[in-house]
C-alpha cells in the first residue's frame, strides 16, 4: 500500500500557524514539512509552488474570517448590537483568527496583492457594521463614523500601549462599545476621570450641529 498523503488542508493550516507566529517569510516548504513530520515531496502533490500555498492560505483566511463569521452571526441571530458584538468576538478576540489577521495586516504593508485582499475583507466587515448600526442610527455620516470607530477600537486595542488611569483596557473598550452602539453603560466598577462614581444609563444626546458650528 502506498503512503498516506498529508491532506492539503493540513499544509494550509500549518502555513497559517507559521504566518501568525513569524510572518510570511517564515512560511517555507521545508519548515512546514518538518513541523508536519513529512517529506517535502507531498507538498507538490497539492501545490505547484510556495506562491500557490500562500494564495491558498489567504483564501482560507478570507473565507473563515468573512463568510463563516457572517454565516454564524446570522445563524445565531439576536438584535443588531448582539450581532456586532458576536462578529467582533469571533474575529478579533479569538486565539486563532486574531493572530492571523494581525500578521496579514503587517504583510499587506509590503505586498500590494495582499493589501488588496485585506481591503476586500475589511470592506465586507465595514458593510456588516454599517448594516447593523444603521438599524438604530439614521444619519449615514454618523453610521460611517461609528463603524470606523468600532473597527479602529477592535484592531487598535491590540497595538496601543497606553495606560487608562486605573481602568483596565477591557473596561475602556467596553465603555467605548457602549458609546458606539448607543446602549446603556454597564457598571464596570471603574471611576470616572474626576474620581466620581461611573454614571449609569444612557448619556443625554448631544444636539446636532452643522459643520460650521463645530469649533476648529
Amino acid at each position: 500500500m502506498g503512503a498516506t498523503r498529508t491532506p492539503r488542508d493540513r499544509w494550509i493550516e500549518e502555513g497559517l500557524a507559521v504566518l501568525a507566529a513569524a510572518g510570511p517569510d517564515a512560511v517555507r516548504v521545508e519548515v512546514l514539512a518538518k513541523r508536519l513530520g513529512v517529506t517535502k515531496g507531498g507538498f507538490y502533490g497539492h501545490f505547484a509552488d510556495r506562491d500557490a500555498l500562500l494564495e491558498a492560505m489567504l483564501d482560507a483566511w478570507e473565507r473563515e474570517s468573512t463568510d463563516e463569521v457572517i454565516a454564524r452571526v446570522e445563524r445565531e441571530g439576536g438584535d443588531p448590537r448582539t450581532r456586532i458584538h458576536r462578529a467582533g468576538m469571533l474575529t478579533f478576540s479569538d486565539d486563532r483568527l486574531l493572530p492571523i489577521d494581525l500578521a496579514i495586516r503587517a504583510w499587506a504593508r509590503h505586498d500590494e496583492s495582499v493589501a488588496e485582499r485585506l481591503r476586500r475583507v475589511d470592506n465586507q466587515r465595514m458593510a456588516l457594521l454599517r448594516e447593523m448600526i444603521g438599524t438604530f442610527c439614521p444619519d449615514p455620516d454618523e453610521v460611517e463614523a461609528r463603524s470606523l470607530l468600532a473597527f479602529c477600537a477592535a484592531i487598535g486595542g491590540h497595538f496601543l500601549a497606553a495606560d487608562h488611569g486605573g481602568r483596565t483596557r477591557a473596561q475602556v473598550l467596553a465603555h467605548a462599545a457602549d458609546l458606539v452602539l448607543d446602549r446603556p453603560r454597564k457598571d464596570t466598577g471603574s471611576q470616572s476621570v474626576s474620581g466620581s462614581p461611573p454614571s449609569h444609563g444612557r448619556r443625554p444626546a448631544t444636539p446636532h450641529r452643522s459643520p460650521e458650528a463645530v469649533p476648529r
